[in-house]
């Protein structure tokens, strides 16, 4: 059931990132323009961010397996969408359906965690999911890059949504006979649905997201829409405490960021962590491809080494997490910082000059850091939470995650290009990477504010 889990988690985690290196292809196949391809990115992030918390509630009271089918049907269909659609539109609207059953999806992964393991174990089992979500995040481009090279430009481009169908049916079958049914609800509110409180949350979630979302269109409306974010989110608030005083199930509850130890700083730092990181693979593949000159499988193959530093990584931290606490990811965030720096200063003066064996070490060296960060923090997050709050409130985790990829990338590509017009793109990467550090040293910052609270 843990490896299920896992390969559903990096499939709709993976089609967060393996669309960057198809892109070119994808504007030159279906003669989209750049705000078209940008929701074809972003679209799916902004689909997935707001249907997280909803589906991870709906798995808490309507049971793991039948949200695991539900949305992995849908997961199915829309990738087949997308993969055959004749022209653009079809393929943003497919990709946005295909967000939201990633959203129903994903929280189900770490609530079955939460529901089959405890202690040490559990620790165990995040690393795993932790080495899940850094392998999908850094193998994305070098997959994509694969497929391209494999079926060419004009159908490469489909196979990478293409090729969730038959891994998804066969995932299906699976749910069907290893995940156990839901045992019915002494009461049936339970099992209720917190309508006007996901409305609420989603309308917060979509005035922080939309924005980024349009941002490289240039449409100025799109910031006015950011004033609605904190009013809705404080009509939130007020809704699910009016919600828990009348003894109904809230979509989320708010007593766990209060008094659950490590809950509330836990997706501070992922958020962070998150916005800082995501961004840092869309700019390299960028500038491998734009600037540089090369293939998207070349693109795909360089930033490997990330993606082995992680995956060799994020298992250890999940064993050593429960001995060490978050003092491992001060440890991870300070190695990752390192491998950063050093990426800065081997970078050549101009894409020309490029000498791919000399980022081969800083690449792996981030990647090992980073791997050490996302597990630990999932599992520092959510220790105390119950199981049966364990898809709500492994879901905020992850949308506060989802935010921060969709700023960080935003961020990170601004000033790429921003720093590409002042300078080169080699001074453009440089300024992104400079960014990157900034935002990562900010969710340092929270993780020793953490270790220090807890201390006292």
């Amino acid at each position: 059931m843990l490896a299920l889990t896992l390969v559903i988690g990096f499939m709709s985690l993976l089609d967060v990132t393996i669309v960057n290196v198809a892109l070119p292809s994808i504007q030159t196949g279906l003669g989209a323009g750049n705000e078209t391809v940008q929701w074809i990115v972003s679209g799916y992030a902004l689909a997935f961010g707001l249907t997280l918390v909803a589906g991870g509630r709906l798995g808490d009271a309507r049971g793991r397996r039948i949200m695991l089918m539900i949305g992995l049907i849908g997961f199915i269909a829309s990738s087949a969408a997308v993969g055959f659609a004749p022209n653009a539109e079809l393929v943003v609207a497919a990709r946005l359906l295909q967000g939201a059953a990633a959203g129903l999806l994903t929280p189900q992964s770490s609530g079955l965690i939460q529901q089959l393991f405890s202690g040490r174990e559990r620790g165990i089992a995040f690393g795993w999911f932790g080495t899940t979500v850094s392998i999908a995040s850094a193998t994305g481009p070098v997959l994509g890059g694969l497929l391209i090279a494999a079926f060419g430009e004009d159908r490469g481009w489909r196979t990478i949504f293409l090729v969730n169908v038959p891994i998804g049916l066969v995932a299906l079958v699976l749910i069907w006979f290893w995940v156990p049914r839901r045992r019915r609800a002494a009461d049936p509110a339970e099992t209720r649905l917190d309508v006007v409180g996901a409305l609420l949350l989603g309308a917060a979630v979509l005035c922080v997201l939309l924005p980024v979302v349009q941002a490289q269109s240039g449409v100025s409306w799109a910031l006015a829409v950011l004033v609605g974010a904190p009013l809705f989110g404080w009509a939130f608030v007020a809704w699910e405490r009016r919600v828990s005083a009348a003894g109904r199930p809230p979509l989320l509850d708010l007593a766990l960021l209060r008094g659950t130890p490590g809950y509330a700083s836990g997706i501070a730092v992922g958020t962070m962590y998150f916005t800082g990181f995501t961004g840092i693979l869309l700019i390299l593949s960028l500038f491998f491809q734009q600037a540089a000159g090369l293939t998207a499988l070349q693109a795909g193959l360089l930033v490997t080494p990330w993606a082995l530093g992680g995956a060799i990584s994020s298992p250890i931290a999940g064993r050593l997490v429960a001995r060490i606490g978050r003092m491992i990811t001060v440890y991870a965030m300070l190695i990752m910082m390192s491998g950063i720096v050093a990426l800065t200063l081997v970078l050549p003066p101009t894409p020309g000059q490029l000498r791919w064996p000399l980022l081969v070490l800083p690449l792996f060296v981030a990647g090992l850091g980073g791997g050490a960060v996302i597990s630990p923090n999932i599992t520092l997050s959510l220790n105390d939470v119950p199981p049966r709050m364990g898809g709500a409130a492994g879901a905020a985790l992850q949308t506060g995650q989802r935010i921060g990829s969709a700023f960080g990338a935003a961020l990170l590509v601004t000033a790429y290009h921003l720093g590409s017009a002042r300078f080169d793109p080699a001074g453009g990467l440089r300024v992104a990477l400079v960014c990157s550090l900034a935002v990562i040293a900010v969710a340092l910052g929270l993780a020793v504010w953490d270790v220090r609270r807890r201390v006292a």
